[in-house]
């Protein structure tokens, strides 16, 4: 091989081995997007945005996500708590969505929904009712036939169990302030009339059960109950015109999310 040879097929070479880095780290690269909010950088936009990254989603570690998990079916569960916000918020798919989600992250089989189309009903029907010759003759179409646990989750209790208020008004001591008299008490008696606080907190109790079934016997394999707080507040001050507010909190949403994770970490870590 002559000299100038050999130094095209390095310069090739080098080449390919640099697009090849380029395009590997165009595929690891995460997506960025834009803030176009008008308010984007300020003082209350900073403030919105650490409320909104503590409630974001966050991947679990799922202790044995390493091994494989047996192949499931999460059929919708049931939410039999009173509270109208919550059951107009929630449906039970809602809630089996979620399911879906976790499990797989958690390295489980999970044979979605989506897939089943008539047979969901029937074998929610099934497992619900313990219906063992129903669920055997469903069980038996496809894909079914290798799922070992039916899973489901259901939402007991949906309350707020605590609230609390406080605040101050400054107009009754204003005006004890501006009936002394003078320029110095009508000014001080306006400025302290201008202070205005106000502080409320109101605290929610959300309660999960999961519950798994052997696929071939209906019978209940392992169940567990999982309860997470959820706290919303808001804030408001204003003095001499200038006012300041929050509120915020964990939304219904992330509270379901977040106790499908706590209950799929159970499962995730006693049962696989």
């Amino acid at each position: 091989m002559t000299i100038t040879r050999f130094v095209r097929w390095m310069s090739a070479d080098l080449a390919a081995v640099f697009a090849l880095a380029m395009l590997s780290g165009e595929v690891a690269a995460q997506p960025t997007f834009g803030n176009p909010s008008p308010t984007a950088g300020t003082e209350t936009s900073q403030r919105a945005n650490a409320a909104a990254d503590a409630a974001a989603y966050k991947e679990v570690d799922y202790v044995n996500k390493s091994t494989k998990g047996p192949a499931l079916v999460v059929i919708p569960g049931e939410v039999k708590s009173n509270n109208a916000t919550f059951v107009q918020r929630f449906l039970p798919n809602n809630i089996a969505d979620f399911g879906e989600l976790e499990l797989s992250s958690a390295n489980f089989t999970v044979l979605e929904r989506a897939n089943l189309g008539h047979l969901l009903q029937e074998i929610s029907l099934a497992y619900n009712l313990g219906d063992v010759s129903k669920a055997r003759q469903t069980m038996q179409a496809g894909k079914l036939r290798t799922t070992k646990w039916i899973v489901k989750f259901d939402i007991l209790k949906a309350e707020q169990i605590a609230e609390n208020r406080q605040g101050f008004d400054g107009r009754a001591v204003g005006g004890i302030l501006g009936m002394f008299g003078g320029l110095g008490g009508a000014v001080a008696g306006r400025a302290t009339s201008s202070v205005q606080t106000a502080d409320s907190t109101g605290v929610w109790l959300i309660g999960m059960r999961y519950k798994i079934m052997d696929a071939n016997t209906t019978e209940q394999v392992a169940q567990g109950y999982k309860e997470l707080k959820m706290e919303v507040g808001a804030t408001a001050t204003s003095v001499l015109g200038v006012s300041q507010g929050a509120k915020g909190g964990v939304g219904l949403d992330t509270m379901v999310q977040r106790l499908v994770q706590t209950a799929v970490y159970e499962i995730d870590s006693k049962y696989k």
